[in-house]
């Protein structure tokens, strides 16, 4: 009488594929995605002979021949994190259409003592849902207003009915109430109307000249006049490990400030009149493959002008600050360092970036492409679209009928 086999075909075939795709598995051949946060070692940097590369222009072209928008798009076409409706506001009217919300057609916004907001945003606007908004800072031309925008000033302690509504604004880390307002504006989607920083109306007054050569034997820009401990420190250990120029009052390496213009002449705004820190700055960043962007806080949403200035210079930003920076930006558009182990490692993987052009220039390729991801919100929640969004809101609750608190 034959025997009976202890393990048939069936089972061996089974435990050799399982085998199979633990090896495989293990190995990295699979690779599972992960949604948590982008990745940050660029897969497209090889182990090829290191390319020192000075010319952007070029870069884009081999990446083009190499990888182009194409694929980029089909890479990124669901890019975008479940928490950025968290992180980002989305408008009511949007929501729930017009008739539900809008108690008043035509909304006037006095702003009151000085503010950041540059005064090239008093205009008068055309919004949604037929609500026209005035926004002005003088009292004759707004005369009577609806609401009265303070940020650098007190509101009034009461408001009585038919009084105008009172609006406070503080785009600093700290978001502080003044604890007198009906309406408050920060950087925060928590908050009433939220400005966040990405808008153009920061750059004004600036020479755009954008450099396609990028220098090669310094890699880093940094500028920093405000010398915080933890950012000084962050900058001195990470500047340590990179070839890099340090132009403000912090970590000066330049022999001094106001060089930029001596370096860059073609950077000067207005060769008749006195240079301003502000006029060339992006053009100065231009010339460099990289920008290193440290908050003055780290706090979640606090995503400032510093990461926005170096993206819109053509440079690629090494970020530290907002935990949820990447709810804001565009996909594949920064280094987050603090998704490194190490600085050192960091730095390790900037100077293999810079010697290799494909993978330098797909940081670019969101913008070439149009691939925006979660940065149109951005732009669309920035400090540009503040009048329309501020004046629905005022709208909203009646403007000077709206009930005393």
């Amino acid at each position: 009488m034959r025997s009976k086999p202890l393990i048939n075909p069936i089972s061996i075939t089974i435990m050799l594929s399982i085998s199979i795709f633990f090896i495989l598995f293990f190995s990295g051949f699979f690779q599972v995605p992960s949604f948590a946060s982008p990745s940050i070692i660029d897969q497209t940097i090889k182990s090829n002979k290191p390319d020192p590369f000075t010319d952007l222009l070029g870069a884009f072209r081999k990446w083009d021949s190499q990888m182009g928008c194409l694929k980029f798009r089909e890479k990124y076409q669901n890019w975008g994190f479940s928490n950025a409706s968290v992180s980002l506001q989305f408008s009511r009217i949007d929501e729930v259409g017009c008739d539900k919300e809008l108690k008043l057609k035509h909304v006037n916004v006095l702003v009151k003592g000085w503010t950041w907001i540059p005064d090239n945003l008093e205009n008068l606007y055309e919004c949604k849902c037929g609500l026209s908004c005035f926004w002005t800072k003088s009292s004759v031309l707004s005369d009577p207003p609806d609401a009265l925008l303070f940020e650098t000033t007190t509101p009034p302690l009461q408001r009585r009915v038919g009084d105008p509504l009172r609006i406070y604004m503080d785009l600093e880390a700290g978001r502080k109430r003044s604890g007198r307002e009906d309406i408050f504006v920060s950087y925060h989607a928590k908050d009433d109307v939220q400005a966040t920083y990405a808008g153009a109306l920061f750059h004004n007054n600036r020479n755009y000249y954008v450099s396609s050569w990028k220098k090669n034997d310094t890699l880093v820009y940094w500028s920093s006049s405000r010398c915080l401990p933890e950012r000084n420190d962050i900058a001195k250990r990470l500047l340590s490990l990179l070839s890099h120029h340090s132009f403000g009052k912090c970590l000066n390496n330049v022999n001094g400030l106001d060089k930029a213009l001596y370096m860059y002449p073609e950077c000067a705004k207005d060769p008749n009149s006195a240079p301003k820190w502000w006029d060339h700055l992006h053009c100065a960043m231009s010339h460099y493959k990289f920008v290193l962007a440290i908050e003055n806080t780290m706090t979640e949403s606090y995503v400032t002008e510093k990461l926005f200035y170096a993206l819109d210079s053509g440079a690629v930003p090494i970020y530290f600050g907002a935990p949820n920076v990447w709810d804001f930006v565009p996909p594949h558009s920064i280094i987050d360092g603090s998704k490194f182990s190490s600085l050192e490692e960091l730095a390790s993987y900037i100077k293999a970036l810079a010697n290799d052009p494909v993978a330098y220039a797909e940081y670019h390729a969101w913008r070439r492409c149009g691939v925006l991801g979660n940065y149109g919100k951005t732009r669309a929640t920035s400090i540009d679209t503040l009048p329309c969004r501020l004046c629905e809101a005022v709208s909203r609750r009646g403007g000077r009928s709206a009930r005393a608190l």
